[in-house]
Protein backbone atom coordinates (compact mmCIF):
# COMPACT_ATOMS: atom_id res chain seq x y z
CA UNK A 1 0.00 0.00 0.00
CA UNK A 2 1.37 3.37 -0.84
CA UNK A 3 1.61 5.82 1.77
CA UNK A 4 -0.27 8.81 1.56
CA UNK A 5 1.51 12.43 2.62
CA UNK A 6 0.08 15.66 3.45
CA UNK A 7 1.99 18.33 1.70
CA UNK A 8 1.73 21.58 2.19
CA UNK A 9 1.10 24.14 -1.29
CA UNK A 10 4.27 25.60 -2.41
CA UNK A 11 2.40 28.61 -3.67
CA UNK A 12 0.85 28.93 0.14
CA UNK A 13 3.63 27.95 2.35
CA UNK A 14 6.81 29.51 0.71
CA UNK A 15 10.13 27.55 1.46
CA UNK A 16 12.37 29.13 4.05
CA UNK A 17 14.13 31.43 3.08
CA UNK A 18 12.46 32.40 -0.24
CA UNK A 19 11.93 36.27 -0.52
CA UNK A 20 8.41 37.53 -0.02
CA UNK A 21 7.54 40.60 -3.39
CA UNK A 22 6.15 43.81 -1.50
CA UNK A 23 3.29 44.57 -2.79
CA UNK A 24 1.78 48.63 -2.06
CA UNK A 25 -2.14 49.31 -0.89
CA UNK A 26 -3.93 51.97 -1.83
CA UNK A 27 -7.15 52.10 -0.11
CA UNK A 28 -9.93 54.73 -2.26
CA UNK A 29 -12.76 54.12 0.67
CA UNK A 30 -13.12 58.30 0.79
CA UNK A 31 -13.09 58.64 -2.89
CA UNK A 32 -14.55 55.63 -4.69
CA UNK A 33 -15.75 54.27 -1.95
CA UNK A 34 -17.99 57.52 -1.20
CA UNK A 35 -19.53 57.27 -4.93
CA UNK A 36 -21.85 54.18 -3.27
CA UNK A 37 -25.47 55.01 -3.58
CA UNK A 38 -26.70 57.13 -0.15
CA UNK A 39 -23.50 57.09 1.10
CA UNK A 40 -21.85 60.46 1.89
CA UNK A 41 -18.92 60.49 4.80
CA UNK A 42 -18.59 63.69 6.93
CA UNK A 43 -16.01 65.78 7.74
CA UNK A 44 -15.35 64.32 11.11
CA UNK A 45 -15.76 60.80 9.58
CA UNK A 46 -13.31 61.31 6.52
CA UNK A 47 -10.75 62.47 9.23
CA UNK A 48 -11.79 59.31 11.67
CA UNK A 49 -11.30 56.39 8.79
CA UNK A 50 -8.02 58.27 7.23
CA UNK A 51 -6.47 58.11 10.57
CA UNK A 52 -7.94 54.34 10.90
CA UNK A 53 -6.56 53.54 7.52
CA UNK A 54 -2.89 54.94 7.75
CA UNK A 55 -1.96 54.57 11.74
CA UNK A 56 -4.04 51.33 12.19
CA UNK A 57 -4.27 49.38 8.93
CA UNK A 58 -1.51 50.56 7.66
CA UNK A 59 -2.20 51.00 4.34
CA UNK A 60 0.45 52.77 1.89
CA UNK A 61 -1.69 55.24 0.59
CA UNK A 62 -5.39 56.37 0.79
CA UNK A 63 -7.19 58.48 -1.69
CA UNK A 64 -9.55 60.68 -0.08
CA UNK A 65 -11.79 63.07 -2.70
CA UNK A 66 -12.38 64.11 -6.35
CA UNK A 67 -11.02 67.90 -7.41
CA UNK A 68 -13.62 70.64 -7.04
CA UNK A 69 -16.83 68.60 -5.79
CA UNK A 70 -17.76 71.32 -3.34
CA UNK A 71 -16.81 73.77 -0.64
CA UNK A 72 -17.60 70.81 2.17
CA UNK A 73 -15.44 68.44 0.12
CA UNK A 74 -12.67 71.64 -0.02
CA UNK A 75 -13.12 72.12 3.73
CA UNK A 76 -12.97 68.23 4.65
CA UNK A 77 -9.61 67.15 2.32
CA UNK A 78 -7.83 70.34 3.92
CA UNK A 79 -8.79 68.91 7.55
CA UNK A 80 -7.36 65.72 6.64
CA UNK A 81 -4.24 67.94 4.87
CA UNK A 82 -3.34 69.25 8.14
CA UNK A 83 -4.24 66.62 10.19
CA UNK A 84 -1.73 64.32 7.64
CA UNK A 85 1.14 67.52 7.26
CA UNK A 86 0.94 67.08 11.73
CA UNK A 87 1.55 63.17 11.31
CA UNK A 88 3.90 62.47 8.78
CA UNK A 89 1.96 61.22 6.48
CA UNK A 90 1.36 64.10 3.66
CA UNK A 91 2.70 62.00 0.66
CA UNK A 92 0.31 59.38 1.60
CA UNK A 93 -2.91 61.58 0.84
CA UNK A 94 -3.90 61.65 -2.82
CA UNK A 95 -6.63 63.33 -4.52
CA UNK A 96 -8.69 62.67 -7.92
CA UNK A 97 -8.04 65.57 -10.22
CA UNK A 98 -8.37 66.09 -13.66
CA UNK A 99 -6.94 67.20 -17.22
CA UNK A 100 -8.66 71.04 -16.56
CA UNK A 101 -5.59 72.95 -17.23
CA UNK A 102 -4.64 74.15 -13.13
CA UNK A 103 -7.93 73.95 -11.89
CA UNK A 104 -7.49 70.54 -10.44
CA UNK A 105 -4.24 71.64 -9.14
CA UNK A 106 -5.02 74.59 -7.59
CA UNK A 107 -8.05 73.27 -5.46
CA UNK A 108 -5.60 70.57 -4.93
CA UNK A 109 -2.48 72.99 -3.73
CA UNK A 110 -5.09 75.55 -1.77
CA UNK A 111 -6.85 72.15 0.26
CA UNK A 112 -3.02 71.97 1.67
CA UNK A 113 -2.23 68.41 -0.76
CA UNK A 114 0.46 67.54 -2.65
CA UNK A 115 -0.60 64.58 -4.91
CA UNK A 116 -2.69 64.58 -7.62
CA UNK A 117 -4.41 60.90 -9.59
CA UNK A 118 -4.29 62.43 -12.61
CA UNK A 119 -7.76 61.16 -14.42
CA UNK A 120 -6.58 61.17 -18.58
CA UNK A 121 -8.22 58.53 -21.03
CA UNK A 122 -7.53 55.17 -21.18
CA UNK A 123 -9.26 54.08 -24.25
CA UNK A 124 -9.95 55.68 -27.36
CA UNK A 125 -13.47 55.68 -27.34
CA UNK A 126 -13.41 58.09 -24.16
CA UNK A 127 -10.63 60.00 -25.86
CA UNK A 128 -12.37 60.80 -29.21
CA UNK A 129 -16.38 60.65 -27.77
CA UNK A 130 -16.13 62.21 -24.51
CA UNK A 131 -13.28 64.99 -25.21
CA UNK A 132 -13.56 65.18 -28.74
CA UNK A 133 -10.16 65.43 -28.71
CA UNK A 134 -7.26 63.42 -31.08
CA UNK A 135 -4.86 61.20 -29.36
CA UNK A 136 -2.33 63.61 -29.84
CA UNK A 137 -4.14 66.84 -28.48
CA UNK A 138 -4.79 64.62 -24.96
CA UNK A 139 -1.16 63.66 -24.57
CA UNK A 140 -0.30 67.67 -24.88
CA UNK A 141 -2.94 68.80 -22.35
CA UNK A 142 -1.25 66.22 -20.17
CA UNK A 143 2.04 67.20 -20.50
CA UNK A 144 1.42 70.95 -19.80
CA UNK A 145 -0.79 69.84 -16.81
CA UNK A 146 2.38 67.47 -16.01
CA UNK A 147 4.67 70.92 -16.44
CA UNK A 148 2.39 73.05 -13.95
CA UNK A 149 2.65 69.96 -11.29
CA UNK A 150 6.25 70.02 -10.98
CA UNK A 151 6.52 73.76 -10.95
CA UNK A 152 3.91 73.51 -7.89
CA UNK A 153 5.64 70.99 -6.22
CA UNK A 154 2.40 68.30 -6.78
CA UNK A 155 3.35 64.71 -7.10
CA UNK A 156 1.68 62.80 -9.74
CA UNK A 157 0.22 59.56 -10.35
CA UNK A 158 -2.11 58.17 -13.77
CA UNK A 159 -5.05 57.11 -13.74
CA UNK A 160 -5.68 55.29 -17.36
CA UNK A 161 -9.44 55.86 -17.04
CA UNK A 162 -11.17 53.06 -19.13
CA UNK A 163 -7.99 51.61 -19.55
CA UNK A 164 -9.72 47.63 -19.99
CA UNK A 165 -11.85 48.91 -22.55
CA UNK A 166 -9.16 49.92 -24.34
CA UNK A 167 -6.71 46.85 -23.83
CA UNK A 168 -9.97 45.34 -25.78
CA UNK A 169 -10.33 47.56 -28.05
CA UNK A 170 -7.56 50.56 -28.99
CA UNK A 171 -4.44 48.99 -27.70
CA UNK A 172 -1.98 50.95 -29.94
CA UNK A 173 -3.86 53.94 -28.69
CA UNK A 174 -3.11 52.82 -24.95
CA UNK A 175 0.69 52.16 -25.86
CA UNK A 176 0.93 55.80 -27.75
CA UNK A 177 -0.64 57.09 -24.78
CA UNK A 178 2.32 55.58 -22.47
CA UNK A 179 4.96 56.01 -24.93
CA UNK A 180 4.19 59.46 -25.34
CA UNK A 181 4.22 59.96 -21.30
CA UNK A 182 6.72 57.11 -19.86
CA UNK A 183 9.76 59.35 -19.43
CA UNK A 184 7.39 62.41 -17.76
CA UNK A 185 7.54 63.33 -13.79
CA UNK A 186 4.69 60.48 -13.35
CA UNK A 187 5.56 58.10 -10.02
CA UNK A 188 2.76 55.64 -10.91
CA UNK A 189 0.82 54.62 -14.13
CA UNK A 190 -2.74 53.34 -12.22
CA UNK A 191 -4.83 50.81 -14.48
CA UNK A 192 -8.45 50.67 -13.66
CA UNK A 193 -11.31 48.08 -14.70
CA UNK A 194 -13.68 51.19 -14.66
CA UNK A 195 -16.40 49.55 -16.00
CA UNK A 196 -15.75 46.45 -13.86
CA UNK A 197 -15.16 44.73 -17.31
CA UNK A 198 -12.61 42.06 -17.15
CA UNK A 199 -12.11 38.58 -16.41
CA UNK A 200 -9.04 37.07 -14.45
CA UNK A 201 -7.77 35.73 -17.68
CA UNK A 202 -7.69 39.21 -19.61
CA UNK A 203 -6.91 40.83 -16.36
CA UNK A 204 -3.31 38.98 -16.24
CA UNK A 205 -2.98 39.32 -20.28
CA UNK A 206 -3.18 42.54 -20.43
CA UNK A 207 -1.38 43.77 -16.80
CA UNK A 208 1.70 41.26 -18.65
CA UNK A 209 1.38 43.15 -21.65
CA UNK A 210 1.89 46.57 -20.02
CA UNK A 211 4.46 45.27 -17.43
CA UNK A 212 6.88 43.59 -20.31
CA UNK A 213 6.10 46.72 -22.38
CA UNK A 214 7.30 49.05 -19.86
CA UNK A 215 9.11 47.33 -16.95
CA UNK A 216 10.53 50.70 -15.85
CA UNK A 217 7.31 51.72 -14.85
CA UNK A 218 5.10 51.10 -11.52
CA UNK A 219 1.99 49.95 -12.24
CA UNK A 220 -1.26 50.01 -9.85
CA UNK A 221 -4.45 47.74 -10.66
CA UNK A 222 -7.87 49.15 -9.70
CA UNK A 223 -10.76 46.44 -10.14
CA UNK A 224 -14.49 47.10 -10.09
CA UNK A 225 -16.85 44.10 -9.18
CA UNK A 226 -19.54 43.97 -11.60
CA UNK A 227 -18.77 40.56 -12.41
CA UNK A 228 -18.17 39.55 -9.05
CA UNK A 229 -14.61 39.19 -10.34
CA UNK A 230 -12.92 42.26 -8.39
CA UNK A 231 -11.03 39.93 -5.87
CA UNK A 232 -9.99 37.46 -8.45
CA UNK A 233 -9.11 39.99 -11.28
CA UNK A 234 -6.30 41.71 -8.16
CA UNK A 235 -5.22 38.06 -7.95
CA UNK A 236 -4.21 37.84 -11.34
CA UNK A 237 -3.22 41.24 -11.58
CA UNK A 238 -0.49 40.68 -8.76
CA UNK A 239 0.39 37.47 -10.57
CA UNK A 240 0.98 39.34 -13.85
CA UNK A 241 3.70 41.39 -11.68
CA UNK A 242 1.78 45.00 -10.95
CA UNK A 243 3.42 46.78 -7.88
CA UNK A 244 -0.09 47.80 -6.31
CA UNK A 245 -3.32 47.83 -5.93
CA UNK A 246 -6.33 49.30 -5.00
CA UNK A 247 -9.41 48.31 -2.26
CA UNK A 248 -12.30 49.65 -0.29
CA UNK A 249 -13.29 49.21 3.06
CA UNK A 250 -16.03 46.77 2.86
CA UNK A 251 -15.87 47.00 -0.95
CA UNK A 252 -17.98 49.79 -1.01
CA UNK A 253 -17.92 51.65 -4.25
CA UNK A 254 -20.24 52.86 -7.48
CA UNK A 255 -22.72 49.89 -9.23
CA UNK A 256 -21.29 46.62 -7.64
CA UNK A 257 -18.32 47.63 -5.78
CA UNK A 258 -14.59 47.38 -5.62
CA UNK A 259 -12.33 45.22 -4.51
CA UNK A 260 -12.59 44.79 -0.78
CA UNK A 261 -9.94 45.54 1.71
CA UNK A 262 -10.59 42.00 4.01
CA UNK A 263 -10.55 39.83 0.93
CA UNK A 264 -7.61 41.00 -0.71
CA UNK A 265 -5.65 41.43 1.81
CA UNK A 266 -5.93 37.21 2.87
CA UNK A 267 -5.26 36.77 -0.78
CA UNK A 268 -2.14 38.65 -1.01
CA UNK A 269 -1.07 36.93 2.35
CA UNK A 270 -2.50 33.25 2.14
CA UNK A 271 -1.97 32.40 -1.76
CA UNK A 272 0.42 35.02 -3.40
CA UNK A 273 3.70 35.05 -0.80
CA UNK A 274 3.07 38.53 -1.40
CA UNK A 275 4.01 41.02 1.86
CA UNK A 276 2.08 43.57 2.75
CA UNK A 277 2.51 46.61 5.35
CA UNK A 278 -1.18 45.68 6.51
CA UNK A 279 -2.02 44.93 10.21
CA UNK A 280 -4.43 42.26 9.57
CA UNK A 281 -6.28 42.14 13.32
CA UNK A 282 -7.45 45.44 12.76
CA UNK A 283 -9.51 45.29 9.52
CA UNK A 284 -12.44 44.13 11.34
CA UNK A 285 -12.75 46.84 13.75
CA UNK A 286 -12.19 49.22 11.16
CA UNK A 287 -14.76 47.81 8.70
CA UNK A 288 -17.03 47.73 11.81
CA UNK A 289 -16.40 51.54 11.94
CA UNK A 290 -16.89 51.69 8.39
CA UNK A 291 -19.93 50.23 8.07
CA UNK A 292 -21.67 52.46 10.73
CA UNK A 293 -20.21 55.70 9.57
CA UNK A 294 -21.80 54.71 5.83
CA UNK A 295 -24.86 53.35 7.00
CA UNK A 296 -23.98 50.16 4.73
CA UNK A 297 -24.20 46.99 6.35
CA UNK A 298 -21.73 44.29 6.07
CA UNK A 299 -23.39 41.11 4.69
CA UNK A 300 -22.90 38.28 7.64
CA UNK A 301 -21.52 35.84 4.93
CA UNK A 302 -18.87 38.39 3.73
CA UNK A 303 -15.59 36.63 4.05
CA UNK A 304 -13.35 37.52 6.97
CA UNK A 305 -15.75 40.78 8.16
CA UNK A 306 -19.10 38.89 8.04
CA UNK A 307 -20.93 37.93 11.28
CA UNK A 308 -21.05 34.09 10.59
CA UNK A 309 -17.88 33.41 8.65
CA UNK A 310 -16.25 32.25 11.85
CA UNK A 311 -19.41 30.58 13.40
CA UNK A 312 -19.27 26.87 13.03
CA UNK A 313 -22.91 25.81 12.99
CA UNK A 314 -22.93 21.88 12.19
CA UNK A 315 -22.37 19.53 15.41
CA UNK A 316 -20.00 17.42 13.59
CA UNK A 317 -17.25 20.54 12.56
CA UNK A 318 -17.59 21.30 16.48
CA UNK A 319 -16.82 17.19 16.75
CA UNK A 320 -13.79 17.76 14.02
CA UNK A 321 -12.45 20.63 15.74
CA UNK A 322 -12.94 19.35 19.40
CA UNK A 323 -10.53 16.62 18.33
CA UNK A 324 -7.79 17.92 15.79
CA UNK A 325 -9.15 21.17 14.86
CA UNK A 326 -10.39 19.21 11.62
CA UNK A 327 -12.43 22.43 10.44
CA UNK A 328 -9.77 24.52 10.77
CA UNK A 329 -8.03 26.57 7.52
CA UNK A 330 -5.65 29.03 7.32
CA UNK A 331 -8.25 31.71 8.08
CA UNK A 332 -7.74 31.61 11.86
CA UNK A 333 -10.04 34.23 13.06
CA UNK A 334 -7.78 35.56 15.80
CA UNK A 335 -5.98 36.91 12.71
CA UNK A 336 -8.80 39.65 12.51
CA UNK A 337 -9.30 40.15 15.95
CA UNK A 338 -12.01 37.70 16.20
CA UNK A 339 -13.04 34.84 17.71
CA UNK A 340 -14.84 31.40 16.65
CA UNK A 341 -18.28 30.61 17.77
CA UNK A 342 -20.38 27.61 17.92
CA UNK A 343 -23.85 28.41 16.62
CA UNK A 344 -26.13 26.61 18.98
CA UNK A 345 -29.81 25.83 16.90
CA UNK A 346 -31.02 23.04 15.32
CA UNK A 347 -28.37 21.49 13.89
CA UNK A 348 -26.09 21.33 16.95
CA UNK A 349 -25.01 18.41 18.15
CA UNK A 350 -23.31 17.59 21.62
CA UNK A 351 -20.18 18.71 20.54
CA UNK A 352 -21.47 22.60 19.42
CA UNK A 353 -23.02 22.92 23.15
CA UNK A 354 -19.39 21.55 24.45
CA UNK A 355 -17.75 23.98 23.07
CA UNK A 356 -19.63 26.66 24.22
CA UNK A 357 -20.32 25.67 27.86
CA UNK A 358 -16.38 25.10 27.98
CA UNK A 359 -16.38 29.34 27.18
CA UNK A 360 -19.22 29.81 29.84
CA UNK A 361 -16.52 27.27 32.37
CA UNK A 362 -20.15 24.77 32.86
CA UNK A 363 -19.79 21.29 33.54
CA UNK A 364 -22.39 18.82 32.73
CA UNK A 365 -23.13 15.34 33.14
CA UNK A 366 -23.70 12.89 30.34
CA UNK A 367 -27.75 12.82 30.61
CA UNK A 368 -28.05 16.52 31.36
CA UNK A 369 -25.75 17.04 28.39
CA UNK A 370 -28.19 14.97 26.49
CA UNK A 371 -31.14 16.52 27.92
CA UNK A 372 -30.09 20.23 27.29
CA UNK A 373 -28.82 19.27 23.51
CA UNK A 374 -32.53 18.59 23.27
CA UNK A 375 -33.92 21.73 24.62
CA UNK A 376 -31.59 23.45 22.62
CA UNK A 377 -32.61 21.40 19.67
CA UNK A 378 -36.33 22.12 20.55
CA UNK A 379 -35.70 25.99 20.80
CA UNK A 380 -33.35 26.09 17.84
CA UNK A 381 -36.40 25.28 15.57
CA UNK A 382 -38.06 28.54 16.67
CA UNK A 383 -35.17 30.87 15.35
CA UNK A 384 -32.20 30.50 13.38
CA UNK A 385 -29.82 29.98 16.11
CA UNK A 386 -29.21 30.19 20.18
CA UNK A 387 -26.74 32.82 21.30
CA UNK A 388 -24.10 32.04 23.55
CA UNK A 389 -25.65 34.57 25.82
CA UNK A 390 -28.51 32.71 25.87
CA UNK A 391 -27.36 29.31 26.43
CA UNK A 392 -27.27 29.79 30.74
CA UNK A 393 -30.65 29.93 30.88
CA UNK A 394 -31.37 27.29 28.83
CA UNK A 395 -29.05 25.12 31.36
CA UNK A 396 -31.23 27.17 34.00
CA UNK A 397 -34.21 26.18 32.49
CA UNK A 398 -33.44 22.19 32.20
CA UNK A 399 -31.24 21.92 35.76
CA UNK A 400 -34.07 23.82 37.90
CA UNK A 401 -37.78 22.72 36.00
CA UNK A 402 -37.62 19.87 34.52
CA UNK A 403 -40.02 17.20 35.57
CA UNK A 404 -39.73 13.40 34.79
CA UNK A 405 -43.34 13.05 35.67
CA UNK A 406 -45.75 15.26 33.80
CA UNK A 407 -49.03 15.68 35.56
CA UNK A 408 -50.51 18.21 34.30
CA UNK A 409 -50.36 18.87 30.57
CA UNK A 410 -50.98 21.93 28.37
CA UNK A 411 -52.56 20.56 24.84
CA UNK A 412 -53.97 23.65 23.60
CA UNK A 413 -54.51 27.42 23.93
CA UNK A 414 -56.14 30.50 22.00
CA UNK A 415 -55.35 34.10 22.42
CA UNK A 416 -57.47 36.77 21.13
CA UNK A 417 -56.35 40.28 21.15
CA UNK A 418 -58.37 43.56 19.98
CA UNK A 419 -57.62 47.04 20.59
CA UNK A 420 -60.44 48.34 22.85
CA UNK A 421 -61.59 44.94 23.58
CA UNK A 422 -60.21 43.05 26.73
CA UNK A 423 -58.13 40.02 26.09
CA UNK A 424 -59.51 36.42 25.68
CA UNK A 425 -58.33 33.46 26.26
CA UNK A 426 -59.00 29.59 25.84
CA UNK A 427 -57.26 26.38 27.33
CA UNK A 428 -57.31 23.27 27.14
CA UNK A 429 -55.56 21.16 29.85
CA UNK A 430 -55.17 17.53 30.81
CA UNK A 431 -54.44 16.85 34.37
CA UNK A 432 -54.01 13.39 35.50
CA UNK A 433 -55.37 11.69 32.13
CA UNK A 434 -58.49 14.04 32.26
CA UNK A 435 -59.19 16.62 29.80
CA UNK A 436 -60.43 20.13 30.36
CA UNK A 437 -61.35 23.18 28.84
CA UNK A 438 -62.11 26.60 29.73
CA UNK A 439 -62.21 30.39 28.65
CA UNK A 440 -61.87 33.71 30.30
CA UNK A 441 -60.92 37.30 29.59
CA UNK A 442 -57.99 39.37 31.60
CA UNK A 443 -56.56 42.53 31.69
CA UNK A 444 -53.43 41.47 29.48
CA UNK A 445 -53.16 38.14 27.29
CA UNK A 446 -51.04 36.01 30.19
CA UNK A 447 -54.25 37.20 32.73
CA UNK A 448 -56.63 36.33 30.91
CA UNK A 449 -54.77 32.38 30.32
CA UNK A 450 -54.13 32.12 33.89
CA UNK A 451 -57.42 32.61 34.62
CA UNK A 452 -59.05 30.36 32.52
CA UNK A 453 -56.69 27.62 33.94
CA UNK A 454 -57.97 28.95 37.54
CA UNK A 455 -61.45 28.29 36.35
CA UNK A 456 -60.61 24.98 35.48
CA UNK A 457 -58.68 24.11 39.49
CA UNK A 458 -61.68 25.72 41.23
CA UNK A 459 -64.05 22.91 39.26
CA UNK A 460 -62.14 20.42 40.29
CA UNK A 461 -62.09 21.91 44.16
CA UNK A 462 -58.36 22.02 43.66
CA UNK A 463 -56.02 24.97 45.52
CA UNK A 464 -54.65 28.08 42.94
CA UNK A 465 -51.37 29.76 44.12
CA UNK A 466 -50.83 33.88 44.67
CA UNK A 467 -49.14 35.54 42.32
CA UNK A 468 -46.04 37.28 43.96
CA UNK A 469 -43.63 38.39 41.56
CA UNK A 470 -43.08 38.31 37.29
CA UNK A 471 -40.10 39.31 36.43
CA UNK A 472 -38.92 39.15 32.61
CA UNK A 473 -35.25 38.51 31.91
CA UNK A 474 -33.68 38.80 28.31
CA UNK A 475 -30.14 37.64 27.77
CA UNK A 476 -27.50 40.44 27.06
CA UNK A 477 -26.72 41.49 23.26
CA UNK A 478 -30.09 43.27 22.79
CA UNK A 479 -31.40 41.23 19.58
CA UNK A 480 -35.17 41.42 19.22
CA UNK A 481 -34.81 37.80 18.93
CA UNK A 482 -33.19 36.97 22.12
CA UNK A 483 -35.21 34.00 24.39
CA UNK A 484 -37.01 35.59 27.33
CA UNK A 485 -36.42 33.88 30.62
CA UNK A 486 -39.77 34.47 32.64
CA UNK A 487 -39.41 34.00 36.01
CA UNK A 488 -42.90 33.89 38.50
CA UNK A 489 -42.67 33.39 42.13
CA UNK A 490 -45.60 31.95 43.61
CA UNK A 491 -47.47 31.61 47.10
CA UNK A 492 -49.46 28.32 48.08
CA UNK A 493 -50.26 27.09 51.79
CA UNK A 494 -47.46 29.35 53.08
CA UNK A 495 -44.91 28.17 50.61
CA UNK A 496 -43.25 30.35 48.67
CA UNK A 497 -40.98 28.86 45.76
CA UNK A 498 -40.27 30.10 41.77
CA UNK A 499 -40.46 28.92 38.58
CA UNK A 500 -39.09 29.74 35.13
CA UNK A 501 -40.18 29.41 31.75
CA UNK A 502 -37.90 29.85 28.35
CA UNK A 503 -39.16 31.19 25.02
CA UNK A 504 -39.22 33.31 22.47
CA UNK A 505 -42.31 35.08 23.52
CA UNK A 506 -42.69 36.61 26.76
CA UNK A 507 -46.39 35.55 27.34
CA UNK A 508 -45.71 31.91 26.45
CA UNK A 509 -42.34 31.58 28.64
CA UNK A 510 -44.61 32.67 31.59
CA UNK A 511 -47.48 29.96 30.17
CA UNK A 512 -44.43 27.74 30.92
CA UNK A 513 -43.67 28.77 34.33
CA UNK A 514 -47.13 27.98 35.33
CA UNK A 515 -47.09 24.92 33.61
CA UNK A 516 -44.62 23.94 35.64
CA UNK A 517 -46.08 25.44 39.20
CA UNK A 518 -48.73 23.72 38.71
CA UNK A 519 -46.89 19.95 38.17
CA UNK A 520 -44.86 21.12 41.45
CA UNK A 521 -48.47 21.76 43.60
CA UNK A 522 -50.73 19.16 41.84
Amino acid sequence: MSKLIQKKNSSLFPLSGELKRAVEIMDTTLRDGEQTSGVSFSPHEKLSVARLLLEELCVDRIEIASARVSNGEFDSVKKISQWARSRGHIDKIEVLGFVDGKLSLDWIKGAGCRVINLLCKGSLNHCTHQLKKTPEEHVSDIKQLLKDAAEMDILVNLYLEDWSNGMRLSEEYVYFLVDSLKNESIKRFMLPDTLGILNPDETRSFCEKMISRYPELHFDFHAHNDYDFAVANVFAAVKAGVQGVHVTVNGLGERAGNAPLSSVLTVLHDHLNVETNLIENKINSVSKVVETYSGIRIPPNKPVIGENVFTQVAGIHADGDNKKNLYFNDLLPERFGRERQYALGKTSGKANILKNLQLLGIELDDDMMKRVTTRVIELGDKKETVSLDELPYIVSDVLKNEQVEQIVKLLNYSLSLTYGIRPMATVKMEIRGEVYEQSASGDGQYNAISKAMWKIYKSLNKPTPELLDYVVVIPPGGKTDAFVQTIITWRINEKVFKTRGLDGDQTVAAIKATIKMLNIID
